[in-house]
């Protein structure tokens, strides 16, 4: 175990209530230099779960799904927490699970189609089945939105394209997409150094 003795690190952990055993040698070179980065990254990351067009349920959803994405199993538990705390389901933290793994199939798949772009891979039927973007138990909107998200931090720009068009059709607003793909890529950084 590492002893945090930089006070931004500490608030940091404190706040998202994550174990001082968890900092990893990244951040204590970080908090040895007293970097302005790691100040930067608190603000970022408290701002981030507070945006204006997202309830704290769905930036709790948000973090979570890049958690997953990104494998952080310091962060995963975290997002977790503060997501049921805030209302989430068990079945819409499920949801969220299948959402990322969906995700990455998609996007692997259609980067191909796009990298490729060779009629037979595009013209010929995926085979994949999606049921659970039928009737998602997030909601039509909010699963857009969490598909863009997931799709934006894995470059997949079909996906990006397909899933902003519809999470647009079904309401949501550009300041809303601009929010979640901020906290996106927020928690992406973060977990990048975790």
């Amino acid at each position: 175990m590492i002893a945090i003795q930089n006070e931004t690190l500490v608030s940091l952990f404190e706040q998202l209530n994550i174990s001082e055993d968890n900092v990893s040698a990244e951040l204590v070179k970080l908090a040895d230099a007293d970097s302005k980065y790691l100040k930067d990254l608190k603000i970022n990351v408290q701002n981030s779960l507070n945006y204006p067009n997202l309830t704290k349920k769905e930036s709790a959803l948000l973090a979570l799904s890049i958690a997953l994405n990104e494998k952080n199993n310091v962060l995963i538990p975290v997002f977790e927490q503060m997501a049921t705390e805030n209302g989430a389901s068990a079945e819409e933290v499920a949801e969220t699970v299948a959402v990322v793994s969906m995700m990455n199939v998609n996007n692997v798949f259609y980067r191909f189609r796009h990298y490729t772009n060779k009629d037979y891979y595009n013209q010929t039927p995926a085979g994949i089945k999606m049921s659970v973007m039928m009737s998602p138990v997030l909601g039509k909107e909010f699963f857009e939105l969490m598909s863009l998200a997931v799709s934006a931090v894995n470059g997949c720009e079909m996906c990006v394209n397909a899933h902003e068009d519809s999470v647009i059709k079904h309401g949501a607003t550009q300041a809303r997409v601009y929010d979640a793909i901020r906290l996106s890529a927020i928690i992406k950084g973060f977990a990048a150094i975790l």
